[in-house]
C-alpha cells in the first residue's frame, strides 16, 4: 500500500557526481520529454532513475547509499520502480545486481537507448542537442567529447566511459544555438580532456576552431574551458582566448602533482620542468588568465620530500583557484598494482596543508581586487545577497561575488558591472555601479584579423 501520494508515471531523475553526469541526465530528460513523458529532476516521482558516479571511494559510497535509499522507498510502496545508470553501474553492474537485486534494472554509460526502452520511450535521433537543463537558466554545460584515451595510472574513467570520442563541431554549434534560444548565456565546455578534442575526427587538435565557431553563436556571452590536459596543450587556444572577448580568461587544467618521479608513475607524460614552463607560458600570453588546477596528495610512494616539493611549488605558482584531493586506490587501474602506503591521516593532513596555503593565496589575490570593477553574472539570490560570478569563476567550485540585496534589485541571469568593496578568502563583496546591465570594455574590443 502506498504511504504517500505521488503522481503516477512521473519519472524522477537523480544526478550524482560530476558535470558530465549533469549533462547526461539532461540529455536523458530531453529524450523523455520528446516521448511525452512526465519527467522531473530530483523531485517526487513514482519511477526513479539514479545517474551514479563511480570515480573515487566517497562518490561510490554516496551512489550506493542513494540506491539503497530509493530501494527502501520502493519496498515501502513509496515508489514503483528504481533504475540505475551511470559510471558506478557501468563499472560494477554484476556486483550491484548481486548485492542490491531490488533495483529493477542496471544500465551502463552507453546504454541510453536501453534505459529509454525500459522507461517505455524510444531514442529519438532528431532530438540531437535537445536537453532539459537542470542548471540555472543563464549557464549550461556543453560536453564536447566522451571518454578518454589518456593512460593516467590512478584514473578509472576510461574503464567507465571508454575511449575518446569527439562530437562534430556542427553538432555542438547546433546545441549551443538551442541553448542560447532558451536563454543560456554562458557555455561551460566539458570533457574528460578538452585538449584532445578533434584528433579522432579531424586528425588534429581542433579546440581553437571549435571555440571560434561557438563564439559566433548569438546570445552566448561567455565560453569557459574545463578539464584541459597539460601534455600536448594546443597553444592556439590561447590566441583565440586573447582575440575573442567571449572566451573567458579562465582555464581548468588538472596537474595532479609536480614531482617528476611521481608524474612518471602517474603516467602523465610530462615533467616538473615542462609543467612549470607551460604555466609560465599561460601567464606570458594571457596575463589576466585565472588558472584553476587540482592536485592529488598521498599517491603510492609519495615521500614527505616529494610532498614538500609540491607544497613549495603551490606557494610559488600562486594559482587563482585550486582543489586538492587525497589519493583513492581504485581497482583495475595501473596504480592499483602499487602499494597504497601513505596512511589516510597523512593524506588528509597533506591535503589540509595545501588548502591552507591556497586559502592564504586566494585571500591575498582577492584583497588586490578591492576597488576594482568587474563584470559579473547573477546566478541566484541567497539570503540577503545576490550571488554572482566574474569571468574568472566557474559555478559551484570557485569564488563568488556577494551583493547586498537589501537596497537594490538585480535580475538573475543578467550581467552587471560591480565595484568590489571588500574581500574574504573565497568571496568578494561588491556593489553595482549601474542599475541596468552594461557591457564592460573587454566586450567592446575590436577583433584583430
Amino acid at each position: 500500500m502506498r504511504t504517500k501520494s505521488i503522481k503516477k508515471n512521473r519519472i524522477n531523475v537523480v544526478t550524482l557526481g560530476c558535470s558530465k553526469n549533469v549533462y547526461d541526465s539532461e540529455v536523458l530528460m530531453g529524450q523523455l520529454k520528446g516521448n511525452n513523458k512526465d519527467v522531473v529532476h530530483e523531485q517526487d516521482g513514482n519511477i526513479v532513475v539514479i545517474n551514479t558516479c563511480g570515480f573515487i571511494d566517497n562518490a561510490k559510497e554516496e551512489s550506493v547509499n542513494t540506491i539503497l535509499e530509493f530501494v527502501e522507498q520502493k519496498q515501502q510502496g513509496e515508489v514503483d520502480k528504481v533504475f540505475v545508470t551511470g559510471c558506478l553501474s557501468e563499472r560494477y553492474k554484476p556486483d550491484l545486481q548481486k548485492e542490491i537485486p531490488d533495483v529493477d534494472q542496471y544500465f551502463g554509460t552507453t546504454e541510453l537507448p536501453g534505459l529509454l526502452k525500459a522507461l517505455e520511450a524510444d531514442y529519438k535521433h532528431e532530438l540531437l542537442g535537445e536537453r532539459l537543463t537542470t542548471t540555472p537558466k543563464n549557464y549550461a554545460y556543453l560536453k564536447i567529447a566522451e571518454g578518454c584515451d589518456r593512460p593516467c595510472s590512478f584514473c578509472a574513467i576510461p574503464l567507465m566511459r571508454g575511449g575518446h570520442k569527439s562530437t562534430p563541431i556542427e553538432d555542438l554549434v547546433t546545441e549551443a544555438k538551442n541553448l542560447a534560444a532558451n536563454g543560456v548565456k554562458e557555455l561551460i565546455l566539458i570533457a574528460q580532456d578538452l585538449t584532445y578534442y578533434g584528433l579522432d575526427l579531424y586528425k588534429k587538435r581542433n579546440l581553437a576552431e571549435l571555440l571560434e565557431n561557438l563564439a559566433k553563436v548569438e546570445g552566448i556571452e561567455w565560453i569557459r574551458l574545463h578539464y584541459a590536459f597539460p601534455t600536448g596543450f594546443p597553444m592556439d587556444v590561447l590566441d583565440v582566448m586573447k582575440r575573442e572577448p567571449k572566451i573567458c580568461n579562465y582555464i581548468d587544467i588538472p596537474l595532479q602533482h609536480i614531482n617528476t618521479e611521481l608524474l612518471k608513475s602517474m603516467r602523465r607524460g610530462t615533467t616538473s620542468e615542462k609543467t612549470t614552463k607551460l604555466l609560465k607560458d599561460f601567464r606570458k600570453y594571457v596575463p589576466e588568465m585565472a588558472i584553476r588546477t587540482t592536485l592529488i596528495v598521498g599517491y603510492p610512494g609519495e615521500t614527505q620530500e616529494q610532498f614538500e616539493e609540491m607544497r613549495d611549488w603551490v606557494e610559488e605558482m600562486r594559482f587563482e583557484r585550486l582543489g586538492c584531493f587525497t589519493y583513492s586506490h581504485e581497482e583495475n587501474t595501473h596504480a592499483y598494482n602499487l602499494e597504497d602506503d601513505v596512511p589516510q591521516e597523512v593524506k588528509q593532513d597533506r591535503a589540509n596543508q595545501i588548502m591552507e596555503i591556497q586559502s592564504q593565496i586566494s585571500w591575498e589575490l582577492n584583497q588586490q581586487k578591492i576597488g576594482q570593477i568587474f563584470k559579473v553574472v547573477i546566478d541566484r539570490k541567497e539570503g540577503n545577497y545576490f550571488v554572482g560570478r566574474t569571468e574568472f569563476d566557474s559555478p559551484d567550485v570557485d569564488n563568488e561575488v556577494l551583493i547586498d540585496a537589501s537596497s537594490i534589485y538585480l535580475k538573475t541571469g543578467e550581467f552587471y558591472e560591480v565595484k568590489v568593496t571588500d574581500a574574504a578568502d573565497f568571496d568578494l563583496y561588491a556593489e553595482p555601479i549601474h542599475e541596468a546591465p552594461k557591457p564592460v570594455r573587454k566586450e567592446l574590443k575590436v577583433k584583430t584579423v
